[in-house]
């Protein structure tokens, strides 16, 4: 892995971690209505080191926690935030909000406020590509809580049947919502259902992005090869509760200080690069108030952007 590749993970998953502190504080502000944004702070690897093995034209398909995925995969500050403040100039012109951002032509096709709602969709999206004959993949993100859904097991078993160029990534951060995995899970690692179809499942560290990377590279080039679907496993740690709504009582304030202090994904990579002197502390802070000022300016650019007309509340809708 190149030393730039490095700086490059770095420098977006700062960005990604500047955006959602933006929307935390504006939500908090009352500057930002609806419903309450699910937060990913804490869990900027995973998307990272996911995205960075995609071409331009390989499809995502995300969840209700879903702005990284967004970010890492291409998407403009500006329109993802106006996108969250039901502006007309957002991706969706102001109708998708935060669980329903999408871009075909990021290849995003949508987040999802269901849980594992996305799951399918990816695998059709993946149908739709062996049909064309193309190499593309196509990429599912979930959570933990989705592989107990009835979508996950019936959605990995098409595309296993019919090698499907579909990866399957579960971003694990240990709790659905308030339940502990462990209490919900009949396997020790999500991953380990990849065994019941036959298909290579592999857990790695969601903290650390270039673990991340090596597993998505290695399932990648398996899906466009034509070897079909793949299960991966990252395990991480979502900062924020649930939402906004939720005080987190099922878990306590010193086990999160300690994720923090001791696995913060930006806090590895920047010590691993700076041990490497491949960047110094102070251009970790240039990368910051870069970071900063991106969000800022999406801020401002939202909050001066037109509210969607009302005579258009009937177009872009399919049926």
């Amino acid at each position: 892995m190149s030393d730039n590749k490095q700086i490059g993970y770095l420098r977006t998953m700062i960005r990604i971690r500047a955006f959602e502190e933006t929307v935390h504080a504006m939500y908090q502000k009352s500057e930002l209505f609806g419903m309450s944004p699910h937060l990913s702070c804490g869990m900027e690897a995973i998307a990272v080191g996911a995205c960075d093995c995609l071409r331009k034209d390989d499809y995502i398909v995300s969840t209700h926690r879903g702005h990284g995925h967004c970010i890492a995969k291409g998407a403009d500050m500006r329109r993802m935030l106006a996108e969250l403040c039901g502006k007309a100039t957002g991706f969706c012109k102001g109708k998708g909000g935060t669980m329903h951002i999408a871009d075909v032509e990021l290849g995003i096709l949508g987040a999802n406020g269901i849980v594992g709602g996305g799951i399918p969709i990816a695998v059709g999206a993946g149908l739709s590509i062996s049909i064309r004959g193309t190499d593309q993949v196509s990429v599912c993100f979930f959570g933990d809580a989705a592989s107990n859904q009835g979508t996950f097991h019936e959605a990995v078993n098409f595309a296993t049947i019919f090698k499907l160029p579909v990866i399957f990534v579960c971003e694990n951060n240990l709790y659905g919502l308030s339940t502990p995995y462990s209490y919900s899970g009949a396997t020790p690692h999500v991953a380990d259902r990849a065994k019941g179809y036959g298909i290579p499942g592999k857990s790695v560290n969601g903290m650390v992005v270039e673990e991340v990377r090596a597993a998505m590279a290695e399932a990648v080039k398996r899906a466009r090869n034509g070897e079909g679907p793949s299960i991966i496993e990252g395990k991480t740690y979502r900062y924020y509760g649930h939402s906004a709504s939720d005080n987190r009582r099922y878990r306590t304030r010193e086990e999160e200080e300690h994720v923090k202090s001791t696995s913060d994904p930006i806090m590895l990579l920047t010590k691993e690069l700076v041990a490497k002197k491949l960047l110094t502390e102070k251009d970790v802070e240039k990368m910051q108030v870069e970071a900063d000022a991106e969000a800022a300016d999406a801020k401002q650019f939202t909050l001066n952007s037109p509210e969607p007309n009302v005579n258009t509340v009937m177009e872009d809708i399919f049926a």
